[in-house]
């Protein structure tokens, strides 16, 4: 193993991803490790870790197995380049515009659910304080 690939501990530890939800993820195809060992471990390299990151930032947004394959097919074919047509490449860029779009959406959705978690936290710690015992010093 050379310093260009990583196994899939180490991988685990970076992405703060367990290794069972990295390995689903290679069964259902959204990442591929890019070797294996002589003793048959993956092996993976920066572009999986980042490939493995993209679907990590995903998941809490909502997104489906199948978007996140849809999103990387894209981005693969954009970062890839060659051969392209002006048409499909706008084409792809527009399909990563409406998952932008999408992820900003759900953020937004995100921090008004947050800011009323605290509410709700402080509401309830404002009650603690308002029916807590008297200091008897």
């Amino acid at each position: 193993m050379d310093a260009k690939h990583m196994q899939i501990g180490e991988v685990a530890a970076r992405t703060e991803l367990s290794l069972r939800t990295i390995r689903h993820y290679e069964e259902t195809g959204l990442v591929v490790p890019s070797a294996r060992s002589q003793g048959g471990f993956r092996l993976y390299t920066e572009s999986d870790v980042a490939r493995l990151m993209v679907i990590r930032r995903m998941k809490p947004l909502g997104f489906t197995l199948e978007q996140m394959r849809d999103l990387l097919e894209a981005t693969d074919r954009l970062d890839a380049g060659a051969g392209l047509g002006a048409g499909e490449r706008d084409a792809l860029l527009e399909r990563v515009r409406g998952y932008e779009r999408a992820a900003v959406e759900q953020v937004e959705r995100l921090r008004v659910q947050l800011a009323r978690a605290e509410e709700f936290a402080a509401a309830l710690g404002a009650r603690l304080d308002r029916n807590a015992p008297a200091d008897p010093s």
